[in-house]
């Protein structure tokens, strides 16, 4: 009988081991919402983008990571299908007019014309914007997912990542003064 009362214990046993292990890790002070970069104060990947297309014109002209170099640069990769990108697309919008930055856009796995057409409807905030249709310049990126953005210094090492929208609050409090530092 006492190996049948050890096997009812067994998922009690099971249950407080990781209510135990959840309690270190909640007090631990981590942000369980931050998702680390091995990509922070490294260069950027090595890429090359073309631009996007749309009815035979040119949308914006591509990108590649030699035109990093020597400003500051704001990354974000985003997509006419994401809903995500729609809601960060003021922030975005926002960083676009911070002097001193330049804002490149990556359109990731997207139809050009549904592109062309979300930005010609919320409007287009990008100096430039190279086209991932196949997701391949992603992960070199270490992408999650759409919306991700990342700060890159004037000598094209990425100094911060922003997994998920862009909110006002991190826009303000995180990414702004973030610029503002390396400007200096």
């Amino acid at each position: 009988m006492p190996s049948r009362r050890l096997l009812y214990l067994a998922p009690l046993a099971v249950f407080a081991v990781i209510a135990v292990a959840a309690a270190f890790y909640l007090q631990s002070g981590r942000d369980p919402r931050l998702l680390p970069s091995a990509l922070i104060d490294k260069p950027a990947p090595a890429f090359s983008a073309p631009g996007l297309e749309h009815d035979g014109r040119i949308v914006r002209q591509g990108v590649d990571s030699a035109s990093f170099e020597g400003r500051i640069t704001v990354l974000n990769f985003f997509a006419s299908w994401c809903t995500p990108c729609l809601v960060e697309h003021p922030q975005i919008t926002a960083l676009s007019k911070t002097p001193g930055v330049t804002l490149v856009g990556i359109n990731y796995k997207d139809k050009p014309a549904e592109a062309a057409n979300w930005l010609a409807r919320h409007g287009n905030p990008y100096a430039r914007i190279g086209v991932d249709p196949a997701g391949e310049i992603a992960p070199e990126f270490g992408l999650y997912g759409v919306p991700e953005t990342f700060l890159i210094d004037r000598a094209g090492r990425i100094r911060f990542k922003q997994v998920g929208p862009i909110t006002k609050q991190v826009l303000e409090q995180t990414i702004l003064p973030a610029i503002e530092t390396l400007k200096k």
